[in-house]
């Protein structure tokens, strides 16, 4: 019960944007796009400027790494077996490999680790945006008509500005900038507004989704890969790499989130599977009501 009372207010969050967008309609595109733009850098900047440099963030990005490309190869063998289409691979990876650590991870480990916990998601968040719009974009492309992966994907890396406000925070630290402290109170409130504002928009995302015709089979293995192979995957790498037991849980749990919300935009610019895309965020994130539960009793035990 106490985890559910975790995990409510976090679904309530999203209710507010679900309600909103089902209630008055809102333009979730400009609103996504103010999130990533204007207030996930200020996020990324304030946590990297902040960040003392250590071996840590070398293990998380090789966990981001090693996780992403063993989902994606499971995928591939999945659909050798099954035998799946170039653009049903594609559209599976996108269901399968690609987490929602930005809109529900991060904000779920803040109400479960709090500040030190917070640290450590954001830093994960970055890695897995950079992920999401390089290797992501890369698939969603190739199962498109057009098949650009790879142009599409360097386009996106140069137009994420997650990764600059990132960049920048790390070099201010690196060289020891000192920022005005009345600048960086802007910095934090424009920062701290990110969380709940992604929140709220993904909800809306969710109240866009139209499921038209379930592909159960393909969902069934989709959910099967998201939700339990890749917290057994993430459980092995955080007792692999050297780290410590807050990292762990971390680690494990940021696994265990549904499918990225963002996989669903990529899947509706490139044509990859949109409606399957789409229902696995859904069904992902309603199921993950009864998942991430089991995930958070077992990682007390680490």
């Amino acid at each position: 019960m106490a985890f559910l009372e975790i995990l409510l207010p976090i679904f309530g969050i999203f209710g507010i944007g679900y309600v909103g967008q089902k209630t008055i309609g809102f333009d979730t595109k400009t609103l996504s796009t103010m999130a990533l733009y204007l207030m996930t850098p200020f996020l990324a900047f304030h946590t990297f400027y902040e960040s003392k440099f250590n071996v840590t963030y070398g293990y998380l990005l090789i966990y981001t790494i090693v996780l992403c490309f063993s989902l994606i190869g499971i995928v591939h063998i999945v659909s050798a077996i099954r035998g799946f289409s170039k653009k049903e691979t594609c559209g599976m990876i996108l269901a399968s490999a690609f987490m929602n650590n930005g809109n529900y991870g991060t904000p779920l480990v803040l109400f479960v680790f709090g500040k030190e916990g917070l640290h450590y998601a954001i830093i994960l968040m970055v890695i897995q945006s950079l992920l999401m719009c390089t290797v992501g974009i890369y698939y969603a492309a190739k199962g498109s008509p057009n098949n650009d992966g790879l142009k599409a994907s360097l386009g996106a890396v140069l137009r994420m500005p997650i990764a600059y406000g990132a960049l920048a925070g790390a070099l201010f630290q690196w060289f020891h900038i000192e920022v005005n402290h009345t600048i960086m109170d802007a910095v934090a409130m424009v920062g701290d507004a990110a969380i709940p504002t992604i929140m709220i928009v993904l909800g809306m995302q969710l109240a866009n989704i139209s499921i038209k015709k379930l592909a159960i089979h393909k969902i069934s293995l989709s959910l099967v890969i998201k939700l339990l192979l890749s917290p057994a995957i993430a459980l092995l790498l955080a007792f692999i790499l050297p780290i410590d037991d807050l990292l762990q849980k971390i680690m494990i749990l940021m696994a265990a989130m549904p499918t990225a919300a963002n996989t669903t935009m990529y899947a509706l610019q490139y044509q990859t599977e949109p409606e399957f895309v789409s229902s696995a965020t859904l069904v992902s994130t309603v199921l993950s009501l009864v998942t991430l539960p089991l995930v958070l009793i077992g990682i007390q035990f680490i």
